[in-house]
Parts: C-alpha cells; sequence; structure tokens
C-alpha cells in the first residue's frame, strides 16, 4: 500500500497549479512546427495561423521546476491587453495562442506581460531553426533524432539534454528547449527529456 501512496505523491508533483508566481528553477522553450499542428486541428478550424508559412512557431516560454511545472499562478500583474497579444501573433500564429500562454504559464514568471512577451521573444531569437527544414517541397519521413541533430549543429551552445523532441500521431510536433532565467542553454529536467523515437516521423513542409 506505501508504494501506491508514493506513487500518488510523485503524480501529484508532475504539475502544480495556482503556485506563487516567480517560484521556478529554469524555462522551457517550446517551438511548434506549424504544418503539424495545422494538419492536426489547425486547418480544421480555420485558424489563421494556417494561411501563413509559419515553420517553427512559438508554442510558449513555460516556467519549470527541476520537476514538474507550475500553472494558473496567481498573480497581481495586469492581464494582457488585446495589442499585446496581436503583436506576438507574428512568431505565435495567433493572438489566441499568447493569450492562453500568459494565461497558463506566464503569470507564472513573476514578470508583467510586456516583459513576459519580450523575454518570450528574446529566447525565440537567440534560437537558430534549422533553415533546412523550411527548404523542404514534399512531407518526408525520417528519424526523430535528425531534428534534434538539426539544432544541434545549428545551435553550438546546445547539448543533446538541453533539448527534446516530440512527436504526436506519428508527426515531428515540437522543439522544446532548456534555458536559464537569463536564457542560457541548461539541461532540462528528466520530465522533460522524453524523446520521440520514431524511425519514420512524417514532416509536412511549410505552406
Amino acid at each position: 500500500m506505501r508504494w501506491l501512496v508514493v506513487l500518488l505523491l510523485s503524480a501529484g508533483l508532475a504539475r502544480a497549479e495556482g503556485e506563487p508566481a516567480g517560484a521556478f528553477d529554469y524555462y522551457v522553450l517550446s517551438l511548434s512546427w506549424s504544418p503539424t499542428w495545422c494538419a492536426l486541428e489547425g486547418d480544421a478550424r480555420s485558424s489563421e495561423q494556417c494561411e501563413t508559412d509559419h515553420g517553427w512557431i512559438l508554442h510558449g516560454l513555460w516556467p519549470q521546476y527541476h520537476r514538474g511545472y507550475p500553472s494558473y499562478c496567481p498573480t497581481s500583474r495586469r492581464a494582457p491587453s488585446r495589442a499585446d497579444t496581436a503583436a506576438m501573433a507574428d512568431i505565435m500564429g495567433t493572438a489566441g495562442l499568447a493569450w492562453h500562454q500568459w494565461k497558463k504559464h506566464g503569470s507564472c514568471s513573476g514578470l508583467s506581460p510586456d516583459d513576459y512577451f519580450a523575454l518570450s521573444r528574446e529566447a525565440y531569437g537567440r534560437i537558430t531553426r534549422p533553415a533546412l527544414l523550411r527548404r523542404l517541397k514534399e512531407p518526408v519521413t525520417l528519424p526523430a533524432t535528425l531534428i534534434e541533430d538539426a539544432f544541434l549543429e545549428a545551435n553550438p551552445g546546445l547539448e543533446p539534454d538541453m533539448i527534446t523532441i516530440t512527436c504526436r500521431d506519428g508527426r515531428i510536433q515540437e522543439a522544446r528547449l532548456c534555458l536559464s532565467r537569463t536564457l542560457e542553454p541548461v539541461p532540462c529536467g528528466r520530465d522533460v527529456v522524453r524523446d520521440c523515437a520514431l524511425g519514420n516521423a512524417l514532416l509536412h513542409p511549410v505552406r
């Protein structure tokens, strides 16, 4: 019975809600391959994101614990305005995603919306997205490890334990990179480093 209690307590550490804003260990910069999201969800929603030739968009900058992460933190900071979220659409695809990311993750950063979005934009700009992937003309299948290798080659400061590639429904989904509070690459926690093991992941080209 004791093992069950330990298991339940461990599971509870994976995600917390309502934790104090600003209390976290590092950031996860999540980059989403837009063609995958559009194929699986966005096209059905007629999302404006899918009308533009996005490649890797900024899914979010997520405060993270060494194990687990905070979310929906109470904060005295004002909510972002429509202008604030609309200004992020160029790298996030839509203002709606920017709003959701602030509500769930940005509220835990301890920053104002202006500072959080500015830091998110800076983090996005510091990472070189492999240019080769934007040159694809047709869908390809490839080992997910090749996407990680491409990021490592394009970003000499990264090490394999600082990035993970995720898949969804057999497709390349996201690149997640771990960064310090000052946006320097750092090793990811064990719960973040869960690389996609597919040897034939589908990658659609940018439209």
